[in-house]
């Protein structure tokens, strides 16, 4: 594994050095091989064995998407199913992260978006509140 720094070949501060020894992939190698996430019942059809429709991964993505953009469409940001294996988020000012599970949605929004992502924020709940199904 290279760092950033060797794969520059500039000399960084050490303190610059020190948060920049990460090692780095090519972004296909990120998404090859993804495994099912446990909460994907596509992935784990007998957990799920109640439901009365047949659930595809692609459509399950897709409804969790459309949830995942009704409450992010609040702080400014967007949601969109990667190639099956990861959500890519864009903000209002065009800033995006490509992230690999909903759990990471949310530190990713706030990071692009500049705003806390707070479910409890009351201003949110309100709005929610005023929101026409």
């Amino acid at each position: 594994m290279t760092s950033v720094a060797a794969t520059r070949g500039k000399a960084l501060p050490s303190k610059r050095r020190a948060q920049a020894n990460v090692a780095l992939m090519c972004a296909l190698c990120g998404v090859l091989g993804g495994k099912g996430h446990w909460s994907d019942s596509a992935s784990a059809p007998a957990v799920f064995a109640g439901r009365a429709e047949p659930q595809t991964r692609l459509r399950e993505r897709q409804a969790r998407v459309r949830v995942l953009n009704s409450v992010l469409k609040y702080h400014g940001v967007i949601a969109k199913d990667w190639s099956g294996n990861a959500y890519l988020l864009t903000s209002s000012t065009g800033r995006t992260a490509i992230v690999d599970t909903v759990a990471e949605i949310w530190p990713a929004a706030e990071r692009i978006s500049g705003r806390l992502c707070d479910p409890l924020d009351e201003r949110y709940l309100s709005a929610l509140g005023s929101a026409k199904p």
